[in-house]
């Protein structure tokens, strides 16, 4: 299994094409000049291609032909994933609806102010989750993220969207990001953070899904379990064209250890990614080998 290594693929002038394709010809035309590029993947992004096809043969026991179908499906979700990232900046977000499972739970986590740690993963559209959280349940949701994305690329974003409402706290070798992570916190906020992508030369549990052995960071858990705050996994996923539903978990004890959040967060991750098979966005071999 080749890990992570934390950096992300876009370019600059793919991002500069699908903001201008939204501005100047709308969404369903930029959904249309997407589908040609998921297209493009399909047939010549050959690593990415062969990992999900091997996730669905092995991880669904699916046939080829319908892993290739659903590889297919997954390419395309994920481009129109990406724009719709862009068009919640814009006046576009008024086309979208979402319908938010068990949001109270998130409510009342931040009605108490005693902090919480929300764990998701990279099935659905996270991000816009993070901002529909900034909208709809407190205006200081914190996001830990590697921050190995290209720097010319985040100053673009950040100059044609104004960036994200979140507050981003970025992973760095010094550990600096457990402090920030500790002030949020003790300030009674909600931190976010993604669990399902094995970092590499970084601690990782070997745990099981979709009957097979996976590695999941440990540090995720580790922070939670040490800071003793209540958890809740949190994901976001695309049901229709202009449609998100938005599911949180009730809190999870916050005593339990590192390995058993880590084994409650699998049990999670597996039932959303079994309904929604096809919004599976780690383009990597997944299972142990």
């Amino acid at each position: 299994m080749r890990k992570w290594d934390g950096k992300s693929k876009g370019t600059v002038l793919g991002y500069r094409f699908f903001i201008f394709s939204i501005q100047i010809f709308g969404l369903r035309a930029t959904y249309f000049f997407a589908s040609i590029v998921s297209r493009y993947f399909f047939l010549f992004a050959k690593k990415q291609k062969n990992a999900l096809l091997d996730f669905y043969v092995k991880g669904f026991q699916y046939t080829l032909p319908l892993a290739q179908k659903t590889t297919r499906q997954c390419f395309n979700l994920f481009a129109q994933t990406l724009i719709d990232r862009f068009a919640f900046f814009t006046s576009y977000k008024k086309k979208f609806s979402y319908d938010f499972e068990n949001e109270t739970v998130l409510h009342q986590l931040s009605e108490e102010k005693k902090g919480g740690v929300l764990i998701s993963g990279h099935i659905g559209n996270w991000e816009t989750a993070a901002n529909l959280l900034n909208d709809r349940v407190t205006d200081t949701i914190n996001v830990l993220m590697l921050d190995e994305e290209v720097e010319k690329i985040k100053s673009f974003l950040q100059l044609k969207t104004g960036g994200p409402k979140f507050n981003l706290i970025a992973v760095k070798n010094d550990l600096s990001h457990v402090i920030l992570v500790h002030k949020a916190l003790k300030k009674g906020e909600l931190v976010a953070m993604h669990a399902d992508r094995p970092i590499r030369d970084n601690k990782n549990f070997v745990l099981t899904f979709l009957n097979k052995k996976i590695h999941i960071p440990s540090g995720p858990f580790i922070l939670a379990h040490k800071f003793k705050v209540p958890v809740s996994f949190v994901f976001a996923v695309k049901e229709k064209k202009f449609h998100y539903h938005l599911t949180a978990t009730n809190p999870v004890i916050s005593s339990l250890s590192e390995l058993d959040l880590a084994k409650e967060y699998v049990v999670q991750l597996e039932k959303m990614v079994k309904k929604y098979p096809n919004q599976w966005y780690n383009f990597f071999p997944y299972f142990v080998d």
